[in-house]
């Protein structure tokens, strides 16, 4: 049996390359909107960002959606994208592999 390929992205902030189940998605929509995309299926320009605290506080840090999308983002996106990644973090060791 054939093995299936796995879809890699790669993190907007380090450049590296991981499976695309392992980051969240970033999306800004035509109004110029940004907003998390945990289904991967929302209309607009996309970016993906790994489930590392770390790297969420280095993105807000060096204001990469800013530069990747060219629109103003505020400070509370930026806590609601550490939460979620710090939840999802979370929800990984404890249940294991998605």
């Amino acid at each position: 049996m054939k093995t299936r390929k796995i879809p890699l992205r790669k993190d907007i902030v380090t450049g590296n390359m991981f499976p695309k189940k392992d980051l969240v998605r970033v999306v800004r929509n035509k109004e110029g909107e940004v907003s998390l995309d945990p289904t991967g299926k929302k209309n607009g320009r996309g970016a993906y960002i790994s489930l590392d605290v770390k790297v969420a506080q280095q993105a807000q840090g060096e204001h990469v959606f800013e530069k990747a999308f060219g629109v103003a983002i505020p400070a509370s996106f930026y806590q609601e994208l550490i939460e979620y990644v710090d939840h999802q973090q979370a929800r990984q060791e404890l249940f294991g592999e998605r």
